[in-house]
């Protein structure tokens, strides 16, 4: 099980982290915690049905990676190029729609601490982590925002397959990020197999 994720009995998965490993995700989670921002706190007496249809922002995040966890509906990578029509359905789109994605990306990453800091250390200082499936669900909506945000911090693109960035020396600032970065995606490989036990 070390490194990698397996399925449980009863559904759910469960890997063994070492105490270097779980303090990386978690720091790494809460720095994506910090990014997205505080959650809106209902105001006191409020009609809960009348927070559902709160409005929010029709201008795209002006953080790189805030913009790749939350990209224009209908516009391509080049927005210059695009009608105003369509400028304007994205931006009506992101209005109804970026406060909801947020807060569920929020509580993805507030599953990953939680159940981190939950973890029962044995001997060694590691723990094996057991996640039901719900929890599971929540694990892999953070590890793919997590390596959206380091692989834009990163500037990786889709022709970094086996390019440059994957070779740096040790003596590259970016190779600890590289180095997380293909490491959460090992994660995320592995914990999608669990749920997908018969892909």
């Amino acid at each position: 099980m070390a490194g990698q994720f397996e399925a449980i009995p009863g559904g759910g998965s469960a890997v063994a982290l070492d105490e270097v490993e779980i303090a990386i995700i978690r720091s790494l989670a809460v720095q994506l915690l910090e990014l997205l921002g505080p959650g809106e706190e209902p105001v006191e007496g409020e009609d809960p049905l009348a927070a559902l249809f709160t409005e929010g922002p029709t201008e795209p995040p002006s953080d790189p990676a805030l913009a790749r966890l939350f990209p224009e509906a209908y516009l391509g990578p080049d927005a210059k190029d695009q009608t105003d029509e369509l400028q304007a359905a994205s931006a009506e789109f992101r209005r109804f729609t970026e406060n909801d994605l947020r807060s569920r990306k929020r509580a993805d990453v507030l599953c990953v601490v939680r159940t981190l800091d939950q973890l029962t250390a044995n001997g060694d200082g590691g723990a094996v982590l057991k996640l039901t499936a719900d929890d599971a669900l929540h694990w892999l909506g953070a590890l793919n925002d997590l390596r959206i945000t380091i692989g834009t911090r990163l500037d990786v693109s889709d022709d970094d397959e086996n390019g440059d960035l994957y070779q740096l020396p040790d003596s590259d600032p970016r190779k600890p990020m590289v180095m997380a970065y293909l490491w959460l995606g090992a994660l995320q490989e592995t914990l999608v197999e669990t749920l997908t036990p018969d892909a």
